[in-house]
């Protein structure tokens, strides 16, 4: 089969194991997971007697590893076997320092997460112990027969850079050993002696003694109390205890308590309303009876006036509907009168001719 076509397969497999994983199909996609990583790690050997393929296969042969290797991760996680989860992946890839390093800085974050910090430090302890740095790369020490073998002709990722190796190595000094363990000590003498580049060195150092600093100042901030014995007491030179119109140390502790009893029995003055509890989505409100007393008051306030302005409001709508309607009776009773424009110049009629 053609590499190219094979890849595609493989693929197709990571994309299945993926879609087991979203389903909650945990044995599924662990059990194809596992599969897939033990087809590539097998296949790898005929891979290598292949004289030519694509320059790109490398990185898409680690993607592949590294695909299938967080989906057998999360997998085993949802299957409650945390802690077992370092322990298979050095059984399938025979060396932790040939585990991707994504997937085994998940794995450790995992069972840092759930307090297994002995099994995590355990692996952490292996895996950033088995490099070597040459040439700013760190390369994997494989044994004494393997070491740093084949280096050109191997598809194992036989280096890795810089900054993967200071991300397992951040999380074994800052996470586990200061963080996790409050071992600052133990961190800052493995980094003095880790084969590391001097700038990351010194950071690594900054970061860790500044940690180290303000544990320190933590624990002295707690509070020093003497211990006296049952024939020693503490000299108090502002109190005079054998004075007369002073208070003893007894008596002054005794009407303090007098006086918290009484301010704890303290009647309220609204003891008569209950307490109201009011609940707004998930979100409970408790609303103290004076409050609740105030509350009403101010309530019915304003319903009074609101109801007094209605009211003031009706009143003057009236008045003012009356006003207009006499307005407009008077207006057409002026403009509804006739009047006879020839009255000026028309005699008054002759009453005066029955006399004659």
């Amino acid at each position: 089969m053609d590499i190219t076509d094979e890849s595609s397969l493989i693929w197709e497999q990571i994309g299945i194991t993926e879609n087991y994983l979203v389903c909650c199909l945990f044995d599924e996609a662990a059990s194809l997971a596992s599969t897939i990583l033990k087809q590539l790690l097998e296949n790898n050997n005929r891979i290598n007697q292949v004289s030519e393929f694509p320059e790109s296969f490398e990185d898409e042969w680690n993607d592949m590893l590294e695909s299938a290797g967080m989906v057998l991760v999360q997998s085993m996680k949802q299957l409650r076997r945390t802690s077992e989860i370092l322990k298979e992946f050095k059984l399938l890839f025979g060396s932790v320092n040939l585990i991707p390093v994504q997937v085994f800085v998940t794995g450790v974050c995992f069972q840092l997460s759930e307090s297994l910090s002995t099994i995590a430090q355990g692996f952490l302890e292996e895996f950033v112990n088995s490099w070597m740095y040459v040439d700013d790369k760190y390369h994997p020490l494989l044994g004494d027969e393997a070491r740093v073998a084949d280096t050109g002709g191997s598809h194992y990722p036989f280096f890795i850079s810089v900054e993967k190796y200071l991300e397992v190595v951040e999380l074994y000094v800052v996470t586990l050993l200061a963080t996790t363990l409050k071992d600052t000590d133990l961190a800052i003498s493995w980094v003095e002696k880790a084969v590391l580049p001097i700038e990351k060195r010194q950071v690594l150092l900054r970061r860790l003694q500044s940690m180290s600093s303000s544990m320190i100042c933590s624990s002295q901030t707690s509070i020093y109390k003497p211990e006296f014995s049952k024939d020693q007491t503490p000299y108090n030179g502002h109190q005079k205890d054998n004075a007369p119109g002073f208070l003893t140390h007894e008596q002054n502790n005794t009407a303090k308590e007098e006086i918290l009893k009484l301010s704890r029995n303290r009647v309220p003055y609204f003891s008569w309303f209950p307490t109201f509890n009011v609940k707004l989505g998930n979100v409970q409100l408790s609303i103290p009876s004076g409050k609740f007393l105030l509350a009403s008051l101010l309530f019915i306030m304003f319903y009074i006036t609101r109801k007094k302005q209605a009211m003031l409001k009706r009143f003057l709508v009236k008045h003012a509907l009356s006003f207009r309607k006499a307005f407009l009776d008077l207006w057409q009773l002026a403009f509804s009168y006739q009047v006879n424009p020839l009255a000026a110049v028309q005699t008054l009629p002759n009453s005066t001719h029955g006399n004659r």
